[in-house]
């Protein structure tokens, strides 16, 4: 039996849509016994905070089998960077954008462009704030300040699972968690990542922990819808083909502004 290492490129917008595969994926590995470790090649600005945590727990699942380190790319911010931290060792680019510990709660209100428009909603509804988040009206202070004390509330979740997974004071966290991110050589100085290096430079590390030269590294992603397959003409790029580029660019652009997820 041939040992192997497995590459897993992840880019783009976490969530549910676009991490249930990965969860399939990752979960997988852990059964593949002569995958024995495994490179989590990571490049996004976050998303939706349950499937940030679902991604997160599924590489610290399989890092308790066999070792994930985790590269981080252009970005590796908020959400991206809470899945990083199930992964036993974290490299970044020195020039990486890393960090973001942060929570968002996107609410947009068109009522005055529906208006302008022509187009009258009404909302026939049971319960008091049934309609508070629905993108018709803006928040009232009492709405607001209810969701204000969710996202501080995921924060805390956040904050104390940083705190945890790299082995620092929670007060220390907690004043590095405003929301900003760093790059890779001022995050390795904050004690956020483990080391600066490319995605080659990570996997000699993993191939020297484990045993299995780089050379026998092989690419795994999860597989693509048809229609996407035949839009992106045969190439084997993650989330490629036009079709899975449109409608992901649109999704993402238009439809995330009114979420009712919160967002890392």
């Amino acid at each position: 039996m041939r040992e192997r290492l497995a590459h897993v490129p992840f880019r783009g917008t976490i969530r549910e849509r676009t991490v249930e595969p990965y969860l399939r994926l990752l979960k997988g590995l852990r059964q593949r016994r002569r995958i024995r470790g495994v490179l989590l090649d990571i490049s996004s600005g976050g998303g939706e905070s349950i499937a940030s945590m679902d991604l997160y727990l599924a590489v610290k699942r399989l890092d308790a089998v066999k070792p994930v380190y985790a590269s981080i790319g252009s970005i590796g911010a908020s959400g991206a960077y809470l899945a990083a931290l199930g992964a036993r060792r974290i490299f970044a680019y020195p020039e990486s954008e890393v960090g973001s510990i942060g929570v968002i709660y996107p609410h947009f209100a068109a009522r005055d462009l529906l208006r302008r428009l022509g187009i009258s909603v009404d909302l026939i509804h049971a319960g008091r704030h049934k309609d508070a988040y629905q993108g018709y009206r803006p928040l009232t202070d009492e709405e607001r300040g209810k969701i204000a004390a969710l996202a501080e509330e995921s924060h805390t979740v956040f904050v104390d699972l940083v705190a945890r997974e790299r082995k620092r004071p929670v007060e220390e966290i907690r004043a590095l968690a405003t929301g900003e991110f760093w790059s890779g050589s001022r995050s390795l100085r904050l004690g956020l990542i483990d080391a600066l290096a490319d995605r080659e430079m990570a996997l000699e590390e993993l191939a020297h922990a484990t045993g299995v030269s780089s050379r026998r590294t092989i690419r795994v992603t999860p597989p693509r819808p048809l229609l996407d397959r035949v839009f992106s003409g045969g190439q084997d790029d993650l989330g490629g083909g036009l079709l899975g580029r449109l409608h992901e660019a649109v999704e993402d652009h238009l439809l995330d502004l009114g979420s009712v997820s919160l967002r890392r």
